[in-house]
């Protein structure tokens, strides 16, 4: 609806440059903004205040002036001015109703994407595959896939690309051991920080396995046939560890979506020749490096950046680079979205900047860095163990799960246990993402438990419930939500007001998929469980006065739930019938 209005606002502004009133050559940007209270109407824009100097008149006259030529459009009953001179427009009630039996009647409920489709990739999750995923990978993982889930709804073709850390001198370390221990090996590798601390240990503490380490380095560097054979083996050991946390998080990544550091190692030596063809290198103290003028240190002199060191090894600016022109020339990617902690954004800044110089890739891709902020403990430091160590991803879902369980057995003491563990599941997972997901991606948040289980509240466990309380409608009426009959009618204000946040689901979806924010979905879901909260309480639905009336609440809390179930799963959340 906000784009009908910028439409009909940017030809009232057409006309009125014709007919001299406004200046030429005027390109605003026509905000329009949903009111806060409805009895000014749906939309505001300040478009007069902006324009009323440059057309040398008060904003109210303005307002007056672009009334007057703003096109008829049967979605508006009437546009008033307010204050200094704002435009409020009022949704028309019967032509609002139209808009929801379409989106009721159509899968995709009405949403289409408001510019063309694109080929997006999306990096996101890439775990260093030494170690277990830990906390610190949540983020990256769940706000990656949401995004991702949102763009394919939207229409754009996804490429997932998880950029694992599978190469390395760390590898030699950990080669090293498995060589040693095979026959142990698969054990120790059901705990993998257990199996990097004991090859660490065995690292620091012989001399010749430190020396048998670098040698495998050396070797599987240059493709040794056996030691790529161990390393493959502790690959997928590694991925296989990932996989599962993917699958109880509900994550769409996949093996076949793994394309790690060392896909692109037969191709660094080809970057940093390109980089040299280009005349972009400079050697400085044996590295080769990429100074660049807008990037200065605090002394004012240009950043580098290292693509080679001095003794011939390559960095992680170099398999970036090397990624960039992959996913350019081989992917024919239009957007690229790099899901990485916030504290990297420097290194992409001044990565993109060298891939386009480079000509790595083409001038019309779109490279976008969507840092994250971190997830800290509920004392405000980073997130630890007691004993101060990392937090296993594996062991916080547990314990979500066991939570959940302890509340939901809580509430439902006569629930058979299949289907309280179902209910724990979901529910302690959902709480878990959704406390994420709900924070502004850039900012730091505080982790939990009690908050994130909370029924009540911008949570999980309430938007879970809200949908359930929707089911529960249909349940009683011994009908489907897609079998109900008759025609929306809006008249009573709870109604109108569950009606118009309805309406801007497309929009919403629109927004999230351009800024790659999760939050501002979880925002309106959030919204919308409250709004249908207030219309089932103060308009009754299967005791309404009037057949008609019934079917039309029924056809409003039918498209309430099929939003809200679609909006969950769009966030990776699994919904539940009852609770």
């Amino acid at each position: 609806m906000k784009d009908s209005i910028r439409h009909l606002i940017q030809q009232a502004l057409v006309r009125l440059t014709a007919e001299g009133v406004l200046p030429e050559g005027l390109t605003p940007a026509i905000q329009v903004e949903n009111t806060r209270d409805k009895s000014h109407g749906d939309f505001a824009s300040n478009i007069a205040m902006m324009l009323a100097k440059p057309a040398g008149l008060k904003p109210r006259d303005l307002a007056e002036k672009l009334i007057a030529a703003l096109p008829q459009d049967a979605q508006i009953s009437k546009v008033e001015i307010a204050g200094p001179g704002f435009l409020n427009f009022f949704q028309n009630s019967d032509a609002l109703a139209e808009r929801l039996e379409a989106a009721l009647a159509d899968p995709q409920l009405a949403v289409r994407k408001a510019s063309a489709p694109q080929r997006v990739v999306i990096d996101l999750s890439s775990p260093n595959l030494a170690k277990e995923m830990h906390v610190g990978h949540l983020r990256s993982t769940i706000i990656g896939d949401a995004i991702g889930r949102v763009l394919e709804y939207l229409g754009d073709e996804v490429i997932r690309q998880n950029h694992v850390g599978d190469w390395g001198t760390q590898f030699g370390m950990l080669l090293a051991y498995l060589e040693e221990k095979p026959a142990a090996a698969e054990s120790e590798l059901s705990d993998l920080e257990q199996f990097y601390r004991a090859a660490k240990q065995r690292f620091d503490e012989s001399a010749e396995f430190a020396d048998r380490a670098r040698e495998l380095v050396v070797k599987l560097q240059a493709g040794d046939a056996q030691c790529l054979s161990l390393w493959t083996r502790f690959n997928d050991i590694s991925l296989s560890h990932c996989q599962k946390i993917y699958d109880r998080l509900n994550v769409n990544l996949t093996p076949a979506d793994v394309k790690g550091e060392s896909a692109y190692n037969a191709e660094l030596a080809d970057i940093v020749e390109a980089l040299r063809s280009k005349g972009l290198l400079t050697e400085d103290n044996g590295a080769q490096c990429v100074f660049l003028d807008e990037f200065k240190n605090a002394e004012g002199n240009p950043l580098p950046v290292i693509v080679q060191k001095a003794g011939g090894g390559y960095l992680y600016a170099t398999t970036d680079l090397a990624a960039m022109r992959y996913r350019s020339q081989v992917l024919h990617a239009d957007r690229a979205l790099y899901f990485v902690d916030q504290r990297q954004a420097l290194h992409f800044q001044m990565a993109f900047e060298v891939a386009r110089r480079a000509g790595f890739v083409h001038a019309g891709m779109q490279l976008e860095h969507m840092g994250f902020g971190t997830m800290n403990g509920a004392d405000g430091r980073p997130f630890k163990t007691r004993d101060g160590g990392t937090v296993k991803l594996i062991d916080l879902l547990d314990e979500a799960e066991q939570r959940a369980y302890a509340l939901v057995k809580g509430k439902n003491p006569d629930l058979d246990e299949a289907e309280l563990r179902q209910i724990a599941r979901a529910v302690g997972i959902s709480a878990v993402k959704y406390a994420d997901l709900s924070k502004h991606r850039t900012s730091d948040y505080r982790f939990n438990f009690e908050l994130m289980l909370s029924f009540e509240g911008n949570t999980a466990p309430y938007l879970l419930y809200a949908y359930t309380r929707v089911a529960s409608v249909f349940r009683k009426l011994g009908q489907g939500i897609d079998e109900i009959a008759g025609q929306i009618q809006l008249e009573a204000e709870q109604e109108l007001a569950l009606a118009a946040k309805l309406a801007q689901f497309g929009e919403v979806l629109n927004r999230v998929g351009e800024k790659g924010e999760p939050h501002l979905l979880c925002a309106y879901l959030y919204d919308l469980a409250g709004l249908f909260s207030s219309f089932y309480e103060h308009c009754p639905i299967l005791s309404a006065e009037q057949p008609e009336q019934k079917q039309s609440r029924l056809r409003l809390a039918a498209l309430t739930g099929k939003t809200l179930k679609q909006g969950l799963e769009l966030l990776g959340l699994e919904t539940l019938e009852r609770m």
